[in-house]
């Protein structure tokens, strides 16, 4: 099932001049149609406009209700792509004593997994070279 991701922009308040256009009904035309081909240009595709109420402040104490109209666009959102599943071959760890290792060199080895204590330790984002080893005044660990 597609999903969806939805952009509400502001419907255009007058109209736009352009060359024949004079009517003023034929100008917004004009600005309603620039506003929708631009977006579709960007890849939404048109839904819908609507009239919607909005409370604004009138004043120190007072309140006061607006109406907006506004145009509501669309576009599917890319399909989630399936998790791969781990290749049966890589994964096979148990070969035989006088087995030689035929993996291609393109396929990446797997990575051992991490000891208990490395597991436990929190993951702390790096952030300018600085270290967790550093800032407790130890020498920083090797890379590489």
């Amino acid at each position: 099932m597609p999903r969806y991701e939805y952009k509400v922009v502001p419907a255009p308040r007058k109209g736009q001049k352009g060359r024949g256009v004079r009517s003023s009904e034929a100008r917004f035309a004009l600005a309603l149609e620039a506003v929708m081909n631009e977006m579709c240009a960007e890849g939404w595709e048109y839904q819908r406009a609507e009239t919607l109420p909005c409370e604004e402040r009138r004043g120190l104490t007072s309140r006061t209700t607006v109406f907006h109209n506004v145009l509501v666009f669309r576009r599917a959102l890319p399909e989630a792509s399936a998790p791969a599943e781990p290749d049966p071959v890589a994964a096979d760890d148990g070969k035989d004593a006088g087995e030689e290792e035929s993996a291609p060199a393109s396929r990446p080895k797997a990575e051992t997994p991490p000891s208990e204590a490395e597991r436990n330790e929190p993951v702390l984002p790096r952030l300018g070279g600085a270290t967790r080893a550093g800032l407790a005044g130890e020498a920083p660990p090797k890379e590489g």
